[in-house]
């Protein structure tokens, strides 16, 4: 018996967190996780290094590809770690995508569908709140320096922090939603491709407890590669709930519904980042059913024929 599960045996309600509850939890805490890792990379970005006086000056941020590495690796490694935390429990979801992907493909239960969504979204509101917490003073200290600076505000602060807590829409799109519906669906797709392919047993297997450092590694590139459009939400509970916090934190409208006016606006958009990934996830894990997982099953099904061992010929002595 391990020594760190040990004095767990003389707690109370062991027998519930066997089962759903505990599941559930798992749910919770890795996703909090997640989002303490994600957002919090972003805080030290955005609000928390400028004003640290490690950068330029009080706003200096997103002046070169190196800060939005900064980002996307440090969301890789939120992934990673999250998924380390709960993958004992759960297989680690963290995402209500996944969690319907899996409910439509690889037959997660239907009656667990709504408690993980539920646990995933109150972990990912928890993170949301610690890192408000935490960063709340770097936070409106850019806020103002940004204001002084000439920036807009909406409710006090700029799109720049509200960043830290969800994503938003590039300016290019004029407002239309239906550009980063298509973002987040490719997205996440790609995500759910990745995601069947190091768990499938039948494919090139991920060994020595490395497929959480490969999912994290599959953030990174999604990041990398799709990351500016629509911010890579990927992740319904992800931007849901620490949208929610953001809204309560005094960021208004732009939070909820998701609206910022003016050139380069958008209006109610809070609803892509949830229906995008979920049927993104779908497509992404039914496209990996077609294309490999039917490949792979027949040639299990047909039976690869046998090779003989090599034989190495006799050692003539004599010679």
């Amino acid at each position: 018996m391990s020594a760190v599960t040990e004095p767990l045996k003389r707690g109370w309600g062991l027998k519930q967190m066997g089962g759903l509850w505990g599941e559930c939890a798992a749910e919770f805490l890795g996703t909090c996780v997640l989002i303490l890792f994600g957002d919090g990379v972003v805080a030290m970005a955005v609000a928390a290094l400028p004003g640290s006086g490690r950068a330029e000056n009080a706003t200096t941020i997103f002046l070169a590809s190196g800060d939005w590495l900064l980002i996307t690796w440090g969301w890789a490694f939120a992934v990673c770690f999250g998924v380390y935390i709960a993958g004992g429990v759960t297989g680690a979801h963290l995402n209500p995508a996944v969690t319907l992907a899996f409910a439509v493909r690889r037959k997660f239960p239907w009656r667990k569908v709504a408690p993980y969504w539920g646990a995933q979204l109150v972990g990912a509101f928890v993170g949301a709140a610690l890192v408000w917490w935490n960063y709340h003073d770097s936070i409106n200290a850019y806020d103002k320096a940004a204001a002084k600076g000439g920036a807009e505000l909406v409710s006090g602060h700029t799109n720049a922090t509200f960043s830290i807590f969800a994503t938003f829409p590039s300016p290019a799109f004029n407002g239309s939603m239906w550009g980063p519906l298509l973002d987040q669906i490719i997205g996440t797709a790609l995500l759910l491709l990745c995601i069947a392919a190091v768990v499938d047993a039948k494919n090139t297997i991920v060994k020595a407890n490395l497929g959480p450092l490969i999912i994290g590694f599959s953030v990174a590139a999604i990041g990398m590669s799709f990351g500016a459009n629509a911010g890579y939400a990927i992740n319904p509970a992800r931007d849901l709930g620490p949208r929610v916090l953001a809204y309560f934190a005094g960021f208004g409208e732009l939070a909820l519904p998701g609206t910022l006016h003016g050139p380069g606006g958008f209006t109610g958009y809070m609803w892509v980042p949830i229906v995008g990934p979920l049927i993104g996830g779908v497509i992404g894990i039914v496209v990996y059913d077609l294309f490999i997982g039917k490949a792979l099953a027949a040639r299990e099904a047909l039976g690869a024929p046998e090779e003989a061992p090599e034989q190495v010929p006799p050692i003539d002595d004599a010679e």
